[in-house]
């Protein structure tokens, strides 16, 4: 027996299998015995303990109160059910047929391990096409993996051509949205990260799902799944929206992330489109921030850009050197001291911020503006 496997104890043939049934959907390997006595160290040590009513009823000792036990029953619990739990330190008492989903979440997520550390989740949409969101998010993601973080990039823009492409991984092995078999529910984040292409800059690593050339966009319910598993498994979960914020597969990311930045470039023309894109966010309680884009033909600054768009100035970011010419030939790995890197290093400020006080704590006040510088698997568990 293994200490990192939940332990069931199960009397009851019928529970018992039941509760294995679970578990295989759960992918989640537990260890069995038919009785409490024959538990052992097993429970104290095994991250969750399921106990059938049967086998509670032949206890024969007392037990160590601890976390994580479960009583489950076949039917409705009656009231020498809950004695038993309270007997046993059992935190809740659950009923094998209208539990399933709570059961197989339990168990996948002992066999899992969630990361003690929240995931966060941003979105980044362009205030006009050609706004540079897809360079921004590749970049964010970029710079979680250089400061040893994990960060899951999602393309979430059929249209975009594949972000993939941009970061010059579109021959990698892996999966694309189209070949991965997920409608909904849960997904291990193991094995997602495992079936995707990896990009490796600096010392962390980076999971992308990219859109491919052709085949479908992704699914709502797919989008869902892989945006929960990454925060469960304390993920910067970077996604690239499309500007049409009202499709289903965008709403799913929208009602999940933590921050959306607006990336605007310093026109007039983009200020104007950039607000009617902000206008599909204002039923959403997700906190948005406008990224100003340099250059500014007119003289437009941040703050005008913020002012006109009507959301709060995140930072201004002037033109990145070179970066065309890199991104025409698939090279992506912009300087940490540029205008991308210093840019993503301040959304990642802005993220943890509101990331924090969603958490309940202090976070800075990032509403301020910020003036601009004058020169300015193949199918994962379903």
């Amino acid at each position: 027996m293994a200490d990192n496997h939940p332990l069931v104890v199960a009397h009851d043939e019928a529970v018992r299998e039941e509760i294995l049934r679970l578990a295989a959907a759960a992918r989640c390997q537990v260890d069995y015995v038919a009785d409490l006595g024959e538990a052992g160290h097993r429970w104290a040590s095994a991250p969750l303990v399921l106990v059938d009513e049967a086998a509670a009823t032949r206890r024969r000792e007392e037990l160590l109160r601890r976390a994580g036990v479960l009583l489950v029953c076949d039917e409705a619990p009656s009231g020498s059910a809950w004695r038993l739990a309270f007997e046993l330190g059992a935190d809740d008492v659950v009923v094998l047929a209208q539990a399933e989903a709570g059961l197989v979440a339990a168990l996948a997520d002992a066999a899992e391990q969630p990361s003690a550390r929240r995931g966060q989740v941003l979105a980044v949409v362009g205030g006009r096409g050609g706004a540079g969101a897809s360079v921004l998010a590749a970049s964010v993601a970029v710079s979680v993996s250089r400061e040893r973080g994990k960060a899951l990039l999602l393309d979430c823009d059929p249209l975009g051509g594949g972000i993939d492409l941009l970061l010059g991984a579109e021959r990698d092995v892996g999966l694309r949205w189209p070949g991965l078999r997920v409608s909904a529910g849960r997904v291990s984040i193991a094995e997602l990260e495992a079936a995707l292409p990896r990009v490796r800059r600096g010392e962390g690593t980076l999971a992308v799902l990219s859109c491919d050339r052709d085949g479908p966009g992704p699914a709502p319910g797919a989008v869902a799944a892989v945006v929960e598993a990454g925060r469960r498994a304390g993920r910067v979960v970077v996604c690239d929206l499309p500007r049409h914020l009202g499709q289903a597969a965008a709403q799913e990311v929208i009602r999940r992330a933590d921050l959306a930045v607006l990336v605007v470039p310093a026109e007039v023309r983009a200020c104007v489109a950039a607000k009617r894109v902000l206008s599909q966010l204002s039923g959403s309680a997700v906190p948005t921030q406008v990224l100003a884009r340099g250059p500014a033909p007119e003289g437009l600054t941040g703050s005008d850009v913020a002012a006109a768009v009507g959301a709060p100035l995140l930072c201004w970011m002037s033109p990145e050197r070179g970066l065309s010419h890199f991104l025409e030939r698939g090279v992506f790995n912009p300087r940490p001291r540029g205008a991308l890197g210093t840019a993503a290093r301040s959304v990642l400020r802005a993220l943890g911020g509101v990331a924090c006080a969603a958490d309940g704590a202090v976070a800075p006040d990032s509403r301020q503006p910020l003036k601009p510088p004058s020169t300015s698997i193949v199918a994962p568990v379903t």
